[in-house]
């Protein structure tokens, strides 16, 4: 999920700004994220030739692996639209100003008892009023083949500080960090 840097603020910067983490870098800074959104955008139908189908998901988990993990009920319409075509995007927002992230990955459904128990809680019964032992549930695991992060090196208090630095300064001084997700 490669972004051509031609004409970015990047280029003006005095450090650089892009940073693509791989492995366990990439499933910590996906998770850390990923915590921070609680939800996401999922969209199906990527590869169907009609209209994206979106809607927000809560996220239970990214597992140590990178896998994504939802809940989601047997007869939903989103469980039909990835029996018919795998392919999902997941948008990620964490904050205002920083912690996105642009996940492209395959989405397994599965009624794995085990793994429902494990991510239950009880907030969850609000989507699922049968519990955890409701026949309709069933799991969604995204398994991403790439993504993409834009995050803040220092936090949102520094970043503010730079911005604001910048501003009396006229120089670029932005504290955005941004690269690729290899969680392969």
């Amino acid at each position: 999920m490669a972004t051509s840097q031609e004409g970015s603020t990047n280029n003006t910067q005095e450090e650089n700004n892009i940073k693509d983490l791989g492995g366990k870098a990439a499933i910590e800074k996906l998770r850390e994220l990923a915590d921070k959104a609680e939800s996401c955008f999922f969209c199906t139908n990527i590869k169907t030739g009609i209209p994206l189908s979106v809607r927000p998901m809560a996220i239970q988990q990214v597992d140590d692996e990178g896998n994504i993990w939802f809940m989601s009920m047997k007869d939903s319409h989103k469980n039909e639209e990835i029996s018919t075509d795998p392919f999902t995007h997941l948008l990620f927002q964490a904050g205002a100003h920083s912690g996105f992230v642009n996940i492209y990955g395959i989405s397994e459904i599965s009624r794995d008892q085990a793994k429902i128990d494990e991510l239950w809680s009880p907030f969850i019964k609000t989507w699922f009023q049968g519990g955890k032992d409701d026949p309709n549930i069933t799991l969604i695991k995204v398994i991403p083949s790439e993504g993409y992060y834009w995050d803040t090196k220092h936090g949102t208090a520094v970043a503010f500080l730079k911005m604001a630095a910048s501003v009396i300064t006229g120089k670029t001084m932005d504290d955005s960090v941004e690269g690729t997700l290899e969680v392969d």
